[in-house]
């Protein structure tokens, strides 16, 4: 720890913190025009000077860091001069256009003009023509644009796709796309976020309402299982219409990030009002079912509720998504001693050492993507990609891809663990059962080499010789409902247990986390079901298709259980006029709530819910960028398996045609394809060598014969893409998305063309 002064104040800072961030933490205020947490300091701007006793000149607050017993003046009439000279160059020949610039009421050139008092601009430069770049959802305006680079570093550092660049040319600079003619990026948006003038704007929301206008109500995004912290900004349709709409969305961009998903997936509400005939119907089903069956789009209360509708009725509840990943974190827990798996979002960003399998995190889960790309730009870090489809999003980033074949998870987990396993650690494991590896068979089946698995280890090795000692294994959603789950889990644990690892087990869906926790989740349905958000005899459903309406995620109050292990709460964004679940459950005598958030306190401690109410649960972050949301739950201790995991005997094939359940980025499901700027046609997308494989040209319309019954798509041909396995997204196919999720992602299956039926 290191003690020094800023403006007379004793401060202590960690070793290595800058005085910015020290600053900051202390509230202390600094000017900045180009700093951000989340990216390295970025040194544009030099409004961040302050002065240092017994230093001559300025030094730069955001990258200098502290020294014991300086004494820090952050403000003073040379540096008031200083700055103001800043502003005023900033201010040379920027357009006068506030009145109409969607950044007004928000702006940082704004507010700065007005904190350092330039009132008249004293000098001019010869403007440039500058045309106005039109990038799909993003708008850039040259002549707005002051040059700070936070765009350009966010998009490098933090997403990963270093989509833009700057074309340095004096007074002629300006961001272009990189080596592309338009911006060729996955659109999360964040650059609009980070902009602090009307340079970079969303274009759906051009011009159509002041900042100031619109009210901000804090949320959690529903679309995957990062429930990443949001703002949607909401007012009135028109002057013709009171009702509210949501505007566009925003976030806290200093320290959180968004995908595209969340910043303009966001109008997927449900309109509907209350039907007494349709809930009347719903109760009558209620009393006749004897299954409930339901999607991990829901909230924690929502589960809950669900819970003690089947304890009070023994209904059985059936959510096959959610089940296999309950099944899999018990297993992975009773070889692992822990209840859940150790790493987050923050714990990967700090890793030296990451190895991904079964998860294509560039659309899974961009939060996860987006936290080992900081990984890798701040410490260097090696991510090691096991994957049977390379994904061309992640080339930049990904230092070692390893390519297997379908179905050989198993293979590949046991011969890492093989590897990464020590003598005696293999004692405490069982050595009869590392001695039962058949090293060869496995790598011949899998295709993974024992060479490439021995590189791996080497690669590791040297982060260990270098002391960088944070090591990630990330899991995900293929695994979950592998015809090896069990086993995978049962590795998994044991990884976690006597490895330098710590594990991540990517929740597949927005509540999977918190409805495998709250839940007592059955295996077989009965005779007659109950369908929410998912067809059933009788339906609920918040897509607007069932027998009775439900309110969507952005019309709710509650909380999600996120990738974190935290429990983050989420508000309405939207008024929903229609009937809720616990509605029904008052109806049938479980619920005495006038709200359904009167449960969040209720929520099961026994598996780290904590007793809070939802009005006393934060929602924020601090100015160091401590993330106050919710809380976190308490990894338990769990008793150990007295089992040895199952010896290996036979690995599943995958002949013939394969394709490979997977959504377009900027999809997630059926809601975030509901959204006005998202809506759009999921196609098969498959390889150049796929298409000459299954006799298919780009363009095709085609039926895919799999167990979900037949498919009807487009097929195109990705050029970018490797390989014999096709993409196949589903999200633009309504409710039957949602039962598609049970089973295995890849499969076998038959494609004919539709003109030859």
């Amino acid at each position: 720890m290191v003690k020094f002064y800023i403006d007379g104040k004793e401060v202590v800072a960690q070793k290595g913190e800058t005085i910015l961030q020290v600053a900051r933490r202390e509230g202390i205020y600094i000017p900045t025009m180009c700093y951000l947490s989340k990216v390295k300091p970025i040194e544009s701007c030099r409004l961040c000077v302050v002065e240092v006793e017994g230093v001559d000149g300025f030094v730069l607050s955001c990258q200098t860091p502290v020294t014991p017993d300086i004494n820090v003046i952050t403000n003073s009439p040379e540096l008031y001069e200083h700055r103001q000279n800043i502003m005023k160059l900033y201010d040379v020949n920027h357009p006068l256009e506030c009145g109409v610039c969607d950044k007004s009421g928000e702006c940082d050139l704004q507010n700065k003009t007005l904190e350092f008092n330039v009132g008249s601009q004293e000098f001019t430069a010869k403007d440039q023509y500058r045309p106005i770049q039109y990038w799909k959802y993003i708008q850039y305006d040259p002549s707005l644009c002051i040059l700070c680079e936070k765009c350009v570093h966010v998009c490098n550092e933090v997403i990963g796709d270093d989509a833009i660049d700057i074309y340095f040319g004096g007074y002629k600079s300006h961001i272009i796309p990189k080596n592309a003619e338009t911006l060729d990026c996955t659109f999360c948006g964040e650059c609009i976020a980070v902009c602090p003038v009307g340079a970079l704007i969303s274009s759906d929301f051009k011009y159509t309402s002041n900042a100031w206008e619109l009210r901000r109500i804090p949320a959690s995004c529903a679309h995957c299982s990062a429930a990443c912290h949001l703002y949607y900004e909401v007012k009135h349709d028109s002057i013709f219409n009171p009702d509210p709409k949501i505007y566009r969305v925003k976030n806290e961009f200093e320290f959180a990030t968004l995908c595209g998903a969340g910043r303009f997936g966001f109008d997927f509400e449900n309109r509907a009002k209350k039907d007494e005939k349709a809930f009347e119907n719903a109760i009558a089903a209620f009393q006749k079912a004897d299954t409930i069956e339901f999607t991990s789009f829901i909230t924690n209360e929502e589960a809950f509720i669900l819970q003690k509708l089947k304890e009070k009725f023994g209904y059985k509840l059936i959510n096959k998504e959610a089940r296999a990943y309950q099944k899999f974190l018990q297993n992975y827990g009773s070889y692992s001693g822990k209840s859940l798996y150790t790493a987050d979002l923050e714990s990967i960003k700090k890793s030296d050492f990451i190895i991904l399998l079964g998860t294509f995190s560039s659309s899974d889960n961009p939060a996860v993507r987006y936290a080992y790309t900081v990984a890798h730009k701040h410490r260097k870090a090696e991510i090691i990609n096991m994957h049977p489809i390379e994904d061309d999003l992640l080339k930049p980033i990904v230092t070692k891809f390893v390519k297997y074949e379908v179905g050989s998870e198993e293979a590949v987990l046991a011969m890492l663990l093989d590897a990464l396993l020590d003598n005696e650690a293999k004692k405490k494991v069982g050595k009869k059962w590392f001695e039962s590896l058949d090293i060869g068979y496995l790598s011949a089946e899998s295709s993974v080499g024992e060479e490439e698995i021995g590189e791996i280890i080497a690669r590791l090795q040297r982060k260990k010789r270098l002391r960088e000692t944070n090591f990630t294994l990330i899991l995900g959603e293929d695994l979950y409902t592998h015809p090896r789950a069990e086993n995978i889990a049962k590795l998994a644990g044991i990884i976690e247990r006597f490895t330098d690892f710590q594990v991540m087990l990517i929740p597949p869906k927005t509540n999977s986390l918190g409805v495998a926790l709250i839940c007592e989740l059955d295996d077989e349905a009965g005779e007659y079901t109950i369908g929410y958000n998912i067809k059933g005899d009788f339906t609920l459903s918040a897509l607007g298709d069932g027998d009775l309406d439900m309110p969507a995620l952005n019309q709710q109050e509650g909380t999600f259980t996120n990738i974190d292990k935290r429990v983050v709460p989420t508000n309405v964004a939207l008024p929903y006029e229609g009937y809720v679940l616990n509605d029904i459950a008052r109806a049938l005598g479980v619920s005495d709530k006038e709200y359904t958030i009167e449960f969040t306190q209720e929520l099961p401690q026994e598996k780290g819910y904590q007793e809070v109410a939802f009005d006393d649960l934060p929602n924020e972050f601090l100015n160091d960028g401590t993330e106050q949301r919710g809380y976190v739950l308490k990894i338990q201790k769990v008793n150990l398996s007295r089992k040895n995991a199952e010896p290996i005997e036979e690995l599943p094939e995958f002949n013939g045609t394969v394709i490979y359940r997977c959504e377009p980025v900027l999809q997630f499901s059926p809601f975030t394809n509901k959204a006005h700027q998202l809506a759009w046609e999921c196609d098969l997308v498959g390889s150049e060598q796929f298409s000459v494989a299954a006799k298919l040209e780009d363009g095709d319309h085609v039926v895919i014969h799999s167990r979900h019954g037949e498919i009807y798509k487009k097929f195109k041909i990705d050029k970018k893409l490797k390989g014999t396995i096709a993409l196949l997204g589903v999200s633009d196919m309504g409710e039957k998305y949602f039962a598609m999720q049970d089973s295995y992602r890849y499969e076998k299956v038959k494609i004919t063309k539709r003109d030859e039926l």
